[in-house]
């Protein structure tokens, strides 16, 4: 609400007329009632942000070993170092090969790339699935169980995720979320081989 106050005398004889000054003061104390209800109105609107987490399947304890080989064909080793460098090599090595591991990164023509090169087949299959999708010709779970389906599928790229002690917190994150980019569906944590760590050293 506003007030106006005016103070002043009024004419004299002898003197010109002046206008009268006005002096205004306003009362905010209904501003702090609005501030208060419309902070309520959208804490009562608002819908909160869920929190986005990071799905990880792990393997069931009682799993047959047999079932747990990997093909190598499909198999692909990652290995997390310092100063954000990725050395990689392809298929499983047997005792006494020597490894070709070679060294790429995280920009634009690192890892990225590369899984999406190799996992080519099963992206290809999941675009149109995802166009169903989104055209709401089925449902999110058909959508999701079929994707599984896809990245599951025995030909679809493995890749075995490995670190030393000088790779950063951050680069185990970073990789997680190219799998989930790249829609690597069959991927593992696993230790560094000592064999790797003395490879890594010299290169």
């Amino acid at each position: 609400m506003a007030e106006v106050n005016t103070e002043g005398g009024g004419k004299k004889k002898g003197k010109k007329h002046k206008t009268k000054k006005q002096s205004t003061r306003i009362d905010l104390t209904p501003m702090v009632d609005l501030g208060f209800l419309l902070i309520t109105f959208f804490m009562l609107t608002t819908t909160l942000s869920k929190p986005q987490t990071m799905e990880i399947n792990m393997p069931v304890k009682d799993q047959n070993a047999e079932d747990t080989k990997v093909k190598a064909s499909t198999a692909m080793t990652v290995i997390l170092s310092k100063n954000d460098r990725i050395f990689y090599y392809f298929g499983i090595p047997e005792e006494g090969q020597e490894l070709k591991m070679e060294v790429t990164n995280f920009g634009d023509n690192g890892i990225r790339k590369l899984l999406l090169e190799k996992n080519a087949p099963q992206i290809a299959a999941i675009k149109p699935l995802k166009a169903k999708f989104e055209n709401k010709e089925i449902t999110e779970g058909e959508y999701r169980k079929a994707a599984i389906g896809i990245k599951g599928s025995p030909n679809a790229l493995v890749v075995l995720i490995k670190s030393d002690d000088k790779s950063k917190y951050k680069n185990l994150v970073d990789i997680l979320d190219e799998m989930n980019i790249c829609n690597i569906g069959k991927y593992a944590i696993v230790d560094i081989s000592p064999v790797e760590q003395d490879l890594i050293k010299n290169l």
